[in-house]
């Protein structure tokens, strides 16, 4: 078969309903309801999570003000799956549902116990729940939210969601969201170099001027 002169425009991909089907999603999590994190009772599922702040710590008194009377900022956004989950999906049928949604949340909350600077308790959540061939949406929906709402956990302070790399693998840099909010044991043994604190504040501070303002 002859090759055929490169044409960009035949690799690209559009489908405005798939756009609309997005939004449509992203609209139904904004009108989930919004529970204490973690929430009051256990669940299966999998699928996408907001956390916001309602707080006094001042270097997150924008979000507190913000979400005085709607949880419309949050402080950050994140996805939970079941292990294995790029490699073979596993069945979500009623005996094989996972429940790592629920245990993400609950770890985040374990996070923020065990850190003097915060209080667990100034922590709300809202999540959706995709189910069957609508677990496809979760990466997706997840990386909409992000855009839209600019999380300061995801956008500038990395580090949150992070898990124990193990014993061995601690030759990366303390996060920084450790950096700021010490007290995760493991992150303390990571010996590579981390960014200093009052880079991470001047980049909060930078950040949090222009929050609200472009929603």
């Amino acid at each position: 078969m002859k090759q055929r002169p490169f044409d960009r425009a035949e690799h690209v991909y559009r489908n405005d309903a798939f756009a609309e089907l997005v939004k449509d999603a992203v609209r139904f999590f904004n009108g989930t309801p919004v529970l204490p994190l973690p929430p009051p009772v256990s669940f299966h599922g999998r699928g996408v999570y907001a956390i916001y702040y309602t707080g006094s710590n001042p270097l997150y008194a924008r979000y507190a003000e913000l979400n005085r009377t709607a949880y419309e900022f949050p402080i950050y956004v994140g996805k939970a799956v079941p292990k294995g989950w790029r490699q073979s999906r596993t069945s979500d049928d009623l005996e094989n549902q996972s429940s790592e949604l629920c245990s993400r949340l609950r770890q985040h909350h374990n996070s923020l116990k065990i850190v003097p600077s915060l209080q667990a308790s100034d922590f709300m959540c809202r999540f959706v729940i995709f189910e069957h061939t609508g677990s496809d949406m979760i990466s997706t929906v997840e990386a909409a939210l992000i855009k839209l709402n600019r999380p300061l956990w995801n956008s500038v302070v990395d580090g949150f969601g992070n898990h124990d790399p193990g014993k061995g693998r601690y030759e990366g840099a303390c996060p920084d969201w450790d950096v700021i909010h010490p007290g995760r044991k493991w992150a303390a043994k990571c010996n590579g170099v981390a960014n200093t604190k009052a880079i991470i504040l001047a980049n909060i501070k930078s950040h949090l001027a222009t929050l609200g303002k472009s929603k």
